[in-house]
């Protein structure tokens, strides 16, 4: 026999009520009736009990708790132009966070701050005096002696540098050495047994977690989570890309600080983000950890970092490209120029040979080899597999001492003369001789339903030679591409000038 069991209990909830709870074999119900609607309706509610979690989940908390205490803010005072320090009345919020005329933009320009204003401006009639300013980054220790790793632009034209602990402490920071082409800097603070952290021994792999630590807008000891989106990325104005990508927040003012895998190892050093509209949208890059060990080493060691330096211009290699010589698979650096003053010309290498190896190790890209030979010694001897006439050779080149390269002076085409008249080419090309002597053929029309269009060819640009052979004229030009094709190749490799910038076109040839 089933039994049942009424038990009744009355309860205030703003008006008197009627709780009923019913148990049925074991299923208790609660019908709860008001005073105030003799007929309302019975609702029903189950209530949901969870089971305690036996091992819960520690999320990161144990890993910000052990490296916070290495992780600093950077507190810098500087000067800058007048200009620099306040932009249209009001400081200056958006992204990229990189200086101007520097390959990252310095993200801090929101603490900059005007000092001595005489109430009129300055700089109004006479030229802009140098502002003081104050910004703010992040940095991390990596030694228990003191040296901090931060970015270049976090320190740069700094009077003071102050580095804030995570407890408040402050010290003043001796800048050891900063190098700008990969935006590193190191400092040195006093003491014997500070915190400090180490780079990853195995290179962490796109999907990994990484936490970032550092000072947002000044709100020091800020924690933020992801996953690595992406690696080897190149940004604008870096010659020696290879970045992390990562998606944890990165704002104004992590720049320098430290991204973590989840065993507290250094992954990279957070550098700048991507931004459209000035926030943060998940895009952030990082300097990878063994480029930032290489750096760090020899500023420390040296105070400035030394890179080797081949001497050539250089492109990537395109399929259109590799199809035209007859190279396998569209890798390596295609050699635009030798400088003739550099060490590569005189050893052999010139304009069209493709580099695919350098002692031994295949190059991917452009960005690939120059990484490679600066990441070489000055004055070492390094081995190139080049790509030359449908075969591999080998040179060997004495690298020397790269150092700040002078600006390039554009090459200005002068205009055809009356007696210079164009010709129509097979490639959809209308052709005229460069009227200035310097060799090579000025493009006047393009077929834009012709390959030659759909490569990119415009009108302006300087021919300067087909199949690695100069071409002059417009018979030199139908030569070439007649050479290529009784070689049975259906794409030939065009040298080719814009705004006095070379760079090799796979043009595919016509029927």
């Amino acid at each position: 026999m089933r039994s049942t069991i009424l038990t009744r209990t009355r309860r205030w909830l703003g008006a008197s009520a009627l709780a009923l709870t019913v148990a049925v074999g074991g299923v208790s119900t609660a019908f709860v009736m008001t005073g105030q609607a003799a007929n309302a309706q019975v609702q029903n509610s189950a209530q949901i009990i969870v089971p305690p979690v036996e091992q819960p989940q520690q999320g990161f908390a144990d890993l910000v708790e052990a490296v916070k205490p290495a992780v600093v803010s950077i507190l810098v005072e500087a000067e800058a132009a007048g200009q620099a320090a306040q932009r249209g009345g009001q400081f200056n919020f958006n992204m990229p966070d990189l200086p101007e005329g520097h390959p990252f933009r310095d993200f801090f320009d929101q603490f900059s701050d005007r000092f001595g204003s005489d109430g009129r401006g300055q700089g109004s009639e006479n030229m802009p005096r140098p502002r003081p300013y104050m910004a703010a980054g992040s940095g991390f220790v990596i030694s228990g002696d003191g040296y901090v790793v931060t970015n270049n632009h976090v320190v740069e034209n700094a009077t003071k540098v102050t580095v804030v602990f995570d407890d408040g402490t402050e010290q003043t920071a001796e800048i050891v050495g900063t190098d700008e082409r990969t935006d590193l800097a190191v400092l040195k603070i006093e003491g014997t047994d500070l915190p400090f952290v180490n780079f990853e021994g195995e290179p962490s792999r796109v999907g990994d977690w990484v936490v970032a630590v550092g000072n947002p807008f000044g709100l020091g000891g800020t924690v933020t989570v992801g996953v690595i989106s992406g690696s080897g990325r190149n940004i604008g104005g870096s010659g020696y890309g290879d970045f992390l990508q990562i998606d944890a927040a990165v704002n104004t003012g992590n720049s320098g600080g430290p991204a973590f895998n989840t065993r507290g190892e250094v992954v990279g050093v957070n550098t700048a983000i991507y931004s459209p509209n000035g926030g943060n949208v998940g895009i952030a890059f990082a300097i990878p950890a063994a480029t930032v060990k290489t750096i760090v080493g020899q500023l420390i060691e040296d105070g400035s970092v030394t890179r080797g330096y081949l001497g050539v211009s250089i492109q990537d290699v395109t399929k259109d490209i590799a199809d035209s010589v007859g190279l396998p698979n569209a890798a390596g650096a295609i050699v635009r120029d030798a400088a003739p003053d550099g060490p590569a010309a005189p050893a052999g290498v010139r304009s069209g040979d493709i580099i695919i190896q350098v002692d031994g190790e295949p190059i991917d890209d452009a960005l690939d080899l120059s990484r490679t030979i600066a990441g070489k010694a000055p004055d070492s001897t390094v081995e190139l597999t080049i790509w030359r006439d449908g075969a591999e050779t080998k040179l060997s080149v004495q690298l020397e001492t790269l150092t700040e390269e002078t600006a390039q002076n554009d090459t200005e085409q002068a205009p055809t003369t009356p007696e210079q008249q164009p010709a129509q080419s097979s490639e959809g090309l209308t052709l005229v001789p460069n009227g200035d002597g310097s060799g090579g053929l000025l493009i006047q029309e393009v077929d834009p339903e012709s390959p030659a269009a759909e490569r990119g060819f415009a009108v302006g640009d300087a021919i300067l030679e087909v199949d690695n052979k100069p071409v002059a004229t417009v018979e030199d030009f139908q030569a070439a591409i007649a050479g290529v094709k009784d070689r049975g190749l259906n794409t030939a490799l065009v040298k080719a000038s814009r705004d006095g910038e070379a760079r090799f076109i796979g043009l595919p040839l016509s029927e």
